[in-house]
């Protein structure tokens, strides 16, 4: 037998505001019916299969690069026309790794700077 993940966590100042900046990245996580408000010390965006993205509130910021971080590959676009619509939700670019319109990927960070990737969208022969 294995493991599976049950969630992700990530620390924030402001959970709940992660929580619903997050809710516009990823079409497939959705906010639980269960009611959050600015005041919870955790907040959390449910995903397709059961699986969490929570926000853990901490009293210290962000002082070194995230050792782990999600890489998103977009489902309904190209890559560079997500990273402009994430941008335009106030992300902020981290690194350029781009190799043309197949290759490469953007490093972005979210409001309180933890570190993502956006890769390539997948063509339909993968």
């Amino acid at each position: 037998m294995s493991s599976r993940i049950a969630n992700i966590c990530f620390d924030a100042h402001d959970p709940y505001a992660q929580m619903l900046w997050w809710s516009q990245v990823l079409d497939d996580f959705v906010v639980p019916e269960e009611p959050q408000s600015p005041e919870d010390e955790e907040c959390g965006l449910r995903g397709p299969v059961g699986q969490w993205m929570l926000w853990l509130k901490v009293p210290e910021g962000k002082t070194v690069k995230n050792r782990m971080h999600p890489c998103l590959r977009p489902t309904d676009r190209d890559r560079d026309a997500e990273i402009e619509r994430v941008l335009g939700l106030g992300a902020t670019l981290v690194g350029d790794h781009r190799q043309g319109p197949d290759r490469g990927w953007v490093v972005l960070a979210d409001p309180e700077g933890n570190e993502f990737c956006i890769l390539r969208r997948l063509t339909a022969e993968e």
